[in-house]
């Protein structure tokens, strides 16, 4: 059954009391946001899965607005998985605009490619001047046994009108994903990526400064719960920088 759907949909923007607020908040075909509670730093939000995960058909939209000077932070629950698409293809999108003074964090769960899994996720980043975001996520080939599925991911972000970020990790063919030199034996990726602004914070080895304001720290690990410790680690201390 193809589920298209409605896309997800967060706008947050700073009232005339300095207060961070959300003004849209629609659920999708996939996720819903819900509010936590409130914690100081700005607005805090959860992604919250309605489907059991992505099947062949499926699209998967997110829109993330943040206003002049508004804080976000928006978390996942739980990850998301592609189960066997059966010869079928899904995709995830989201797009993300961060007007000025603006931030946004966002901590999202691994998204696994089960075996037999044909996806196409793309993340586009608008930041204005001033405006960062801090991203984490981690793309895991395959459920425990599995070889994995089919996952082209690509990112493009834009600080004030210029490029910063595009990527395009094409793991669409297992052969050529598994020789030495593209993952080999790994079937975890993880990234943290810092858009908008220098994270600051600890140095650590896999650390790439981009062109402009920003840095990532991409891992690749054999087993989920290593790469996750590590990439806790460089997540809070950057998030603490920026926090100071």
């Amino acid at each position: 059954m193809t589920r298209h759907g409605e896309p997800t949909v967060v706008t947050v923007h700073r009232d005339a009391g300095g207060r961070d607020v959300a003004t849209d908040l629609r659920p999708g075909g996939f996720l819903a946001p819900r509010p936590l509670c409130p914690s100081g730093g700005g607005l805090h939000l959860a992604l919250v899965g309605t489907t059991a995960g992505l099947l062949a058909g499926d699209e998967l939209r997110i829109r993330v607005t943040v206003g002049p000077g508004a804080r976000l932070h928006l978390m996942e629950p739980a990850g998301l998985v592609a189960y066997d698409h059966r010869g079928g293809r899904s995709s995830w999108r989201a797009v993300v605009e961060i007007a000025p003074g603006g931030e946004l964090t966002w901590d999202s769960k691994p998204f696994v490619v089960s075996t037999g899994a044909d996806v196409t996720r793309d993340m586009d980043v608008t930041t204005a001047p001033g405006a960062r975001m801090l991203w984490r996520d981690t793309l895991v080939l395959g459920r425990s046994g599995e070889r994995g599925g089919r996952i082209r991911a690509r990112t493009r972000a834009v600080h004030d009108g210029r490029e910063l970020l595009v990527e395009d990790l094409d793991l669409t063919d297992p052969g050529v994903r598994e020789l030495p030199g593209v993952l080999g034996p790994h079937r975890i990726v993880g990234a943290v990526t810092a858009l908008g602004a220098d994270p600051g914070g600890a140095t650590h080895p896999s650390r790439t400064d981009f062109a402009g304001p920003g840095a990532q720290v991409r891992l690749l690990g054999t087993e989920a719960p290593s790469v996750e410790r590590e990439l806790t680690g460089v997540w809070q201390s950057w998030r603490a920088s920026g926090d100071g």
